[in-house]
């Protein structure tokens, strides 16, 4: 128990009586937090506004000992405005915070989580980049260990890329020819997955919405569904699939 002092990205918020809600944090260094903001739902309140969905905020707190610390001070450190105001931005944060929110463990610290989300929403500050929320998925995966096997099929080992032609997330990876279930995979599709896990992450990000882009978002998006065995409300609402 105690104060602690953090900064994090809000997660989700859920209402809490009256005037109160919990407010879910990925800390840098504490990790997932849940805590109870008291009164920011009035229209008095001096920090409602800053606890919002996507805000980078510095948060004073109490550690109590149940499973829900209290808020006592916030200041924002950036509320992301242009992904706010755009919806197919918004959608891809709102994923991407859903990831993370169940990934991360209350109370376990998990810096490198933290900053990829910091990262993500950057780059969609600064422009609405197809790839900002299937990278990031697929980066996830290979920060829990569960990259997709690209490199040949996870079935039998075939290496010829011109034969690896599906992608499974239950299986791990792409498919041959003669193995081949799960969703159809173009090379073109094969070639944008391997660059995004394979160095060329800035590039990608600069890759213009295409037919592509709209496949590798479909299979990044099922890997990660597969690997937290729970669909994206925020992607599926977003009618980003």
């Amino acid at each position: 128990m105690g104060l602690f002092s953090d900064r994090g990205v809000v997660l989700r918020t859920i209402r809490l009586g009256e005037a109160d809600r919990i407010v879910t944090i990925m800390s840098e260094q504490h990790g997932k937090v849940r805590a109870v903001a008291k009164g920011v739902r009035r229209t008095s309140s001096k920090f409602g506004s800053r606890l919002e969905p996507m805000s980078h905020i510095t948060v004073l707190g109490w550690q109590g000992r149940g499973d829900l610390d209290t808020i006592n001070q916030v200041e924002v450190i950036d509320t992301f405005r242009a992904v706010r105001e755009d919806l197919e931005r918004t959608s891809a944060a709102l994923s991407m915070c859903e990831v993370v929110d169940q990934i991360g463990q209350e109370r376990h610290s998990n810096p490198r989580l933290y900053q990829m989300l910091i990262g993500a929403l950057g780059v969609l500050a600064e422009h609405c980049s197809p790839m900002a929320a299937p990278a990031f998925f697929l980066k996830v995966l290979v920060l829990e260990g569960s990259a997709p096997v690209l490199d040949g099929c996870v079935s039998c080992g075939e290496e010829e890329a011109a034969l690896l032609v599906a992608f499974d997330p239950l299986e791990g990876g792409v498919l041959c020819r003669s193995c081949r279930r799960g969703r159809p995979l173009s090379s073109g599709g094969l070639e944008l997955l391997r660059r995004t896990l394979g160095g060329g992450l800035t590039g990608v990000l600069a890759e213009p919405r295409s037919a592509t882009t709209d496949e590798v978002t479909l299979l990044a998006t099922e890997a990660v569904e597969a690997h937290l065995d729970r669909g994206l409300r925020s992607m599926r609402s977003g009618q980003m699939l």
